[in-house]
């Protein structure tokens, strides 16, 4: 039979007694709850000894209790499949990091993350306008416009790097525009990878609760400038994801 365990979600700066009810992960009904050292906590549900995989379900629910927790307390996220032995573990793992803990709650109080993914709406387009901004590019695609993909494969692959290249430096600067706006509204920002052509931003941005309206407005103010050129996908508020992940090493 595999021993039980405690599962810990997230740090909170508060010892009072919480019970968010049946959300544990694993799908087994287990109440999360919190355990306290001084005036600071730790949220837990009951959990078997185990590695979870990380998938999504798994990561979603361990999300998704930092999340509950969020709506009432400012929360610093710990490592997904941080399993203590005992409820004493945890009160000892508070003891030992009380001053890391503190400190770090004091810098997330009263501070959200908010999510942008920023992506070309025809990405057809924009290598379009890279033809049209680069000579040699152009010169080159005219050059093997009449003759056999086998016969100019060798083109065709220097003409495909050139592309990329400079696909890539036409996202570093848009980006980078679009960044230099959002960020005057934030404390901190982390860039996180871009996937597929399309995508020019994934960044996560820490603003204070007070500067979330001004950091929406920003939002909806760049979506007027670019008009047709980009979507912007924004969520939030959130737990501080990108800017707070507690590790804990048990040995």
């Amino acid at each position: 039979m595999i021993e039980e365990g405690k599962y810990i979600y997230c740090i909170v700066g508060t010892n009072e007694a919480r019970n968010f009810g049946p959300i544990g992960i694993g799908n087994r009904g287990d109440v999360v709850s919190t355990v306290g050292y001084q005036d600071i906590g730790a949220v837990i549900s009951n959990s078997p000894m185990t590695k979870y995989v990380i998938s999504r379900e798994n990561m979603t629910a361990h999300e998704k209790v930092i999340e509950e927790v969020m709506k009432d307390y400012t929360v610093l996220p710990v490592r997904f499949c941080t399993i203590a032995t005992s409820a004493e573990e945890v009160r000892s793992l508070l003891r030992k990091r009380y001053l890391e803990f503190k400190n770090l709650l004091k810098d997330m109080d009263n501070k959200v993350e908010l999510g942008v993914k920023v992506l070309w709406t025809n990405i057809d387009a924009i290598f379009q306008e890279i033809v049209g901004e680069h000579g040699e590019i152009k010169r080159l695609k005219e050059k093997i416009a009449d003759k056999s993909p086998e016969k100019t494969y060798a083109q065709r692959i220097k003409i495909g790097e050139r592309v990329k290249n400079a696909l890539e430096t036409k996202k570093e600067k848009e980006g980078r525009e679009i960044l230099d706006v959002l960020k005057k509204s934030s404390i901190d920002f982390r860039t996180n990878q871009l996937v597929g052509d399309r995508m020019i931003i994934n960044a996560a941005f820490l603003v204070d609760k007070g500067w979330e309206k001004e950091f929406d407005n920003k939002v909806d103010e760049l979506t007027v400038k670019y008009d047709e050129r980009v979507k912007f996908k924004y969520v939030g508020p959130a737990p501080p994801f990108n800017f707070v992940n507690i590790v804990v090493k048990w040995r």
